[in-house]
């Protein structure tokens, strides 16, 4: 058997520690490659598997049972990490601008950073929004409510979710369905899901978005569709206030403790510089190799990235499908060997947690409501997933 070329020494760069990153490396620390010098740079030590993320939410799972340990995952792969934040790309001279080191060389540059909640357009108060991502700061803000919640079980609780697509709406499951295990009555507990369009998910086939709204009302979560809110302000003082008045375009007032932001994904404002063949949205156009369009020598996967050929939805399954197909492209780039296309796959199966045990499941119009099997099935797949880096 026709045994590799040694490639010439070369440095790779990872932007990111998402899912097809994380996949990268685990994939590079079983098939190393000599004289290939790997580096990684990302903001945290560890990344939250979104798949897991909702149930650590509703309190089925421990921060460290939903999370990656990338420090672990980059010694085994023998890539250096750099915990820092990335704020730009010299593309003349094959660099990347960090906030807090100086530039590092690239021959090959791969990006996986996912994406963040579109700019919050509220007109004033957007220091009380917390956004869904990065979502560490989300985890703290969730931490520190649900401390307080405890030490006062007594209290009235209301919190808001503004984004009615598949994320926000299983954010509210989750949330709601923590916070109830806290409070003493379950009168003291409001949820309120506010969405800009006229249906919830409308991305998702009819018989998808019916059966949520109809588990959402059962659950006594207060949907206001058509709903933008623009405005969030808290009661009395500024300083000592834990009320916040919400604001819709449409006259619509309400009052909550905390509203998250869980609107459609958008790409961070340091990428409109760089030089690279973005979309409308600032995503990165990359071709059926997930090469960029304008710079051959530049990768990009998961939500920051979007296929020309083959548009899909900005969802984690194909992050991690994408692992194995751009570990295999960069090697071969490396190698001075034709990169091989990948085509995602059109329709896949969707398993939603409802926060309570339970799952739903959707794969175009076919749909499964909750149960408690199918929560099963997603718990084995995701913790089968997680078992790839426990070994890191």
């Amino acid at each position: 058997m026709q045994q590799d070329k040694k490639p010439i020494s070369k440095n790779i760069v990872l932007i990111g520690g998402g899912h097809s990153h994380a996949i990268l490396l685990r994939m590079f620390g079983m098939q190393p490659l000599p004289s290939v010098h790997l580096s990684l740079i990302t903001m945290n030590s560890d990344t939250p598997y979104s798949g897991m993320l909702p149930g650590h939410i509703a309190g089925f799972y421990t921060h460290e049972q939903c999370h990656i340990d990338l420090q672990a995952l980059a010694k085994f792969a023998q890539a250096k990490l750099y915990i820092d934040q990335v704020v730009g790309l010299d593309l003349q001279n094959n660099q990347v601008i960090c906030a807090n080191h100086s530039p590092i060389d690239f021959d090959v540059l791969s990006v996986d950073i996912g994406s963040t909640p579109a700019t919050i357009s509220v007109s004033d108060g957007t220091e009380y929004v917390i956004p869904a991502k990065p979502v560490s700061k989300l985890l703290e803000h969730w931490y520190e409510f649900l401390k307080s919640v405890k030490e006062n079980p007594q209290k009235q609780i209301k919190i808001a979710i503004a984004g009615g697509g598949a994320g926000g709406v299983e954010l509210a499951l989750a949330m709601q369905a923590h916070l109830q295990q806290i409070v003493a009555q379950s009168g003291l507990l409001e949820v309120h899901l506010f969405q800009r369009d006229r249906e919830l998910m409308p991305k998702h086939h009819y018989s998808v978005r019916q059966l949520v709204q109809q588990i959402l009302t059962q659950r006594g979560i207060q949907i206001h569709l058509g709903e933008t809110v623009t405005q969030v302000a808290p009661l009395g003082d500024r300083e000592k206030s834990e009320v916040l008045q919400i604001k819709c375009k449409s006259g619509l007032t309400v009052e909550c403790n905390k509203i998250f932001w869980v609107t459609q994904a958008s790409a961070p404002q340091w990428l409109k510089t760089t030089g690279l063949g973005t979309d409308e949205q600032g995503f990165i156009l990359v071709d059926d190799t997930l090469r960029s369009l304008t710079h051959p020598h530049i990768f990009t996967t998961g939500d920051i990235a979007t296929m020309v050929n083959h548009p899909r939805p900005k969802a984690g399954v194909f992050a991690v499908r994408q692992g194995k197909p751009l570990f295999e492209n960069l090697r071969r780039c490396l190698l001075g060997k034709p990169l091989k296309p990948y085509i995602p796959q059109k329709q896949y199966l969707n398993l939603i947690g409802t926060g309570d045990g339970k799952a739903i499941a959707t794969r175009g119009a076919f749909t499964l409501p909750p149960h408690e099997l199918l929560w099963l099935w997603k718990d084995w797949l995701d913790r089968r997933f997680m078992q790839r880096f426990s070994r890191g």
